[in-house]
């Protein structure tokens, strides 16, 4: 089952929302959202820390991808989780 939601953020003052659905694959989850039109895998790392993964071949140099913006994502999944 993949149910859609969002995912409130707060960065750099400015309330955001991404949309996402979470995704099980056997024992493991990933939460995939939609970053300003990008699918982001978010993923729990061995000390259950979220990690993002983007797929390379769906990536182009034109549209940067801030790094302080998907750590931001990636502390509000574990804010959620708590």
């Amino acid at each position: 089952m993949n149910e859609s939601f969002e995912i409130p953020v707060t960065y750099k003052g400015n309330e955001l929302l991404f949309p996402a659905h979470l995704r099980h694959l056997g024992y493991i989850h990933t939460f995939v959202v939609d970053v300003n039109g990008r699918e982001i895998i978010f993923e729990p790392d061995e000390e259950q820390h979220y990690r993002a993964i983007i797929d390379p071949e769906k990536t182009d140099n034109s549209n940067h991808i801030d790094i302080d913006l998907l750590k931001a994502i990636a502390e509000a999944i574990s804010e959620i989780l708590k």
